[in-house]
Order: C-alpha cells, then sequence, then structure tokens
C-alpha cells in the first residue's frame, strides 16, 4: 500500500493534469518532488511507478521520469476507445440509472456552468471531466469504469499538450442533453450523442501544436 508521501504526489499529480496545469513532456525530477513533498527520494520513486502504472508517466533509463507525451497517433487511439467505451456505458446508464445518478449529473452540470460564469477555468476544466467519470460509475461497469478513469486522464494530457490555452471546454449543453436523453431512456440518442461530443472535442485539438516546459515546484507546490 502507498504510503502518505506517496499517495499525495500522485494526487497532486493527478490533479495538476486533470486540470491541464502540468504538461506533457515535464521533467518530474526526484529531488525536486522530494523537496516539494518532504519526503524522502523513495517515497519518490514509488509515486513514479504508480503513476507510470497509470500511463500518465514515462520512465526512460538514465534520463528520469516525464509526463507522458502521446503522440498524435496515439491521442486519436485514446479518443476511438473512448467513444467505443462511452457508447456502450452510456446505453449501460440508460438502462440502470437510479435518480440518484441522473442527480449528481445534473449537479455536476450546475457546478460546471457555475465555474464558467465565474471565469474559473480551471473548475470548469475539472468538472468537465468529471461528468464523464460520473457516467462511468453510474453504468454499473466497473471494468469500463476503470478503463474510463485511464483514458479521461490521457484525454486531459493530449488537451493541454496540443489544444491552446483558450480552447473550448466540454460544450455544456451536450452535456445537457446526453443527461436529457439518459433521463428519457432514449438508449440510442444517448449513444449518439456522446459519440457526437468525443469527436467534436478531438476535431477542436491543433495536433501540430508544441508543449512547453513548466514550473514543477509552482504547480505542485503543497498548500
Amino acid at each position: 500500500m502507498a504510503t502518505t508521501s506517496e499517495q499525495a504526489i500522485v494526487q497532486h499529480v493527478l490533479e495538476a493534469i486533470s486540470e491541464h496545469r502540468l504538461k506533457a513532456g515535464t521533467k518530474l525530477g526526484e529531488q525536486a518532488l522530494s523537496d516539494i513533498f518532504s519526503c524522502n527520494r523513495a517515497n519518490v520513486r514509488r509515486a513514479l511507478i504508480i503513476l507510470s502504472a497509470r500511463k500518465v508517466v514515462e520512465l526512460r533509463p538514465n534520463r528520469g521520469a516525464f509526463v507522458a507525451m502521446p503522440t498524435p497517433e496515439e491521442a486519436r487511439d485514446v479518443f476511438q476507445a473512448r467513444r467505443a467505451i462511452e457508447k456502450t456505458i452510456v446505453r449501460n446508464v440508460t438502462r440502470n440509472a437510479a435518480p440518484r445518478h441522473i442527480a449528481r449529473l445534473r449537479d455536476n452540470i450546475a457546478r460546471d456552468r457555475a465555474a464558467r460564469s465565474s471565469g474559473n477555468r480551471r473548475d470548469a476544466i475539472r468538472l468537465s471531466g468529471e461528468f464523464h467519470l460520473i457516467l462511468g460509475e453510474a453504468g454499473g461497469n466497473i471494468v469500463l469504469a476503470g478503463f474510463l478513469r485511464e483514458l479521461v486522464l490521457r484525454s486531459s494530457l493530449i488537451i493541454g499538450l496540443y489544444a491552446s490555452a483558450d480552447a473550448p471546454l466540454c460544450e455544456e449543453h451536450d452535456h445537457c442533453a446526453i443527461v436529457d436523453a439518459i433521463d428519457g431512456g432514449d438508449e440510442a440518442g444517448a449513444s449518439d450523442l456522446i459519440d457526437a461530443h468525443l469527436r467534436h472535442i478531438e476535431t477542436s485539438i491543433q495536433f501540430e501544436k508544441d508543449s512547453k516546459p513548466a514550473d514543477l515546484r509552482a504547480i505542485l507546490a503543497v498548500r
């Protein structure tokens, strides 16, 4: 089981990736992470192994650890996998969702709307991704939900790497339409909507864009 220090490193790195603060290709220096989290380098190494297993960190021999940098081909594979999985998930949700699941999805949309209105892009990014994870949980298939968690994280890396800083987030009305279809028992409609939604996100990505180095301490500093 991971220690508290390892859990803190893993949690902060995953959050920074999901909020597009930690960019693909960023070097995760052992000493820097040790200083940031006030732990020893053995804790850091174990945390990096956990993150590598989640496919968001690459461990390069004699070079160290780096936030994974998906190629355009890998990015397209990720979105193709997401479409296949999420279409099945929303069909399952339509069949099996309890009122509490619908309420949770609508609450997510409301909080997302509030974050956008207040200009809080970080929260809006996090809530947009959370919407898809809620769908995964509501679908009732823990295997698919696990695959989706990994793919959503990898999507965050892709969007953070290739999309511009002011790129549009998940369209709020898309999420509303998906929930309305689910709530109305329209399996085919919900499946078509999630497919179109993910295709729209993919087509907004500029694959020729380069990543820039980031300030690791500023991003991961423990508050």
